[in-house]
């Protein structure tokens, strides 16, 4: 994928978190149990956090591109797809049975930080 299309999913990541987050805030107060409530606000706030870290990652691509970084990002974006995106379904739609992809999600999550970690040690400073 290009850079451009890199910049896109960040900044529509960036955008969905903060209006799910408004949306746990003033629609969802009272309609969800405090349990989903809670499930609901820890999908909004690994979404907001991960979708700051692949800011950062792009940024540091954009001045200094190497190998390692397009597969921190893509474990980080399918990360949150899957954890982030089956906590709101469970929650606002009920369905129990996508507790198994969320495990996933973060595994995904973490591979990405470990990735990161590889990147970084393999980086010699020039």
């Amino acid at each position: 994928m290009h850079e451009r299309g890199w910049w896109s999913i960040v900044a529509l990541s960036g955008a969905l978190a903060v209006i799910a987050g408004a949306f746990a805030a003033h629609a969802l107060q009272g309609q969800l149990s405090p349990r989903l409530l809670v499930a609901f606000e820890t999908g909004v706030r690994y979404q907001m956090w991960h979708t700051l870290a692949m800011l950062g990652v792009l940024a540091w691509r954009a001045a200094q591109p190497l190998r390692g970084q397009l597969l921190v990002l893509s474990l980080w974006a399918i990360g949150v797809l899957l954890f982030s995106g089956s906590l709101y379904l469970m929650a606002l739609a009920g369905l129990r049975n996508l507790g198994l992809i969320t495990p996933l999600g973060g595994v995904l999550m973490i591979g990405g930080w470990l990735a990161l970690a590889v990147c970084v040690l393999r980086h010699k400073n020039s």
